[in-house]
C-alpha cells in the first residue's frame, strides 16, 4: 500500500544535489516526520551498437566511487531536453562523437526507489556511427573504447563493468537482440 506525505521541504537545494525530508503516514497508520529523499533528476543511458557490432563505451572517473569506471554512454535528462531520448541522443554525441538514427526504448527503471525520485531511461541505439568530435563538459574526462557485443557480456560478468544503470541497460540489450525484436 501507498504511504501518504503529509508535508514536504526542501532541506539542501543545490544545483548538485537536493534532499527533501517528508513526514509521511504508513498504511497501518504511523507517522514517520524524518524521511529523507534525494532528490534526482531523470537520466538516461545507451547501449549504441555499431553496424559491425562493436558496442561504444566510456571510462571515466567516478568520484562517488573514487574509481575510474567502464560503462555505458548516458547522462541526466535537462530541462532543455524535450525528451528522454533527446537527452540520450544528445549524450551519446557529446560524450563519444557518435550518432544513431535507429533508436529503441528498452525500459525505464529506478536505481534506488528506496531513497531516490529518479528513474533511468535505457536506450537501444543500433548502427550507431562516429560523425563528429566529443564535447565535453569542463569537468569531464572521457576515453572512449569498443568493445565486440559478445564481449560485453564476458566484461559485466567478470565485474568490468560495476555501474548498476549500465549493467541493467546490457542486460536489456542483450535480451532486445538476441531476440530480434
Amino acid at each position: 500500500k501507498h504511504w501518504k506525505t503529509l508535508h514536504a521541504e526542501m532541506v539542501l537545494d543545490h544545483r548538485w544535489y537536493k534532499v527533501r525530508r517528508e513526514e509521511v503516514q504508513l498504511p497501518d497508520g504511523r507517522v514517520l516526520d524524518d524521511y529523507y529523499l534525494s532528490v534526482r533528476p531523470e537520466v538516461a543511458v545507451v547501449f549504441p551498437l555499431t553496424a559491425s557490432g562493436e558496442v561504444v563505451m566510456v571510462r571515466q572517473y567516478k568520484h562517488g566511487a573514487g574509481e575510474i569506471l567502464l560503462e555505458l554512454p548516458g547522462g541526466i535528462v535537462d530541462d532543455t531536453d524535450a525528451s528522454p531520448e533527446e537527452a540520450a541522443r544528445r549524450e551519446l554525441r557529446e560524450e563519444t562523437g557518435y550518432v544513431s538514427d535507429d533508436w529503441t526504448l528498452l525500459g525505464t527503471v529506478h536505481d534506488d526507489p528506496t531513497k531516490n525520485t529518479n528513474r533511468f531511461h535505457l536506450y537501444l541505439a543500433r548502427n550507431a556511427r562516429r560523425a563528429t568530435e566529443q564535447a565535453l563538459d569542463e569537468n569531464e574526462e572521457i576515453a572512449v573504447e569498443t568493445f565486440p557485443l559478445a564481449q560485453v557480456m564476458q566484461l559485466a560478468a567478470s565485474g568490468e563493468i560495476r555501474t548498476a544503470n549500465s549493467l541493467a541497460t546490457i542486460l536489456l540489450a542483450q535480451a532486445r537482440l538476441a531476440f530480434n525484436v
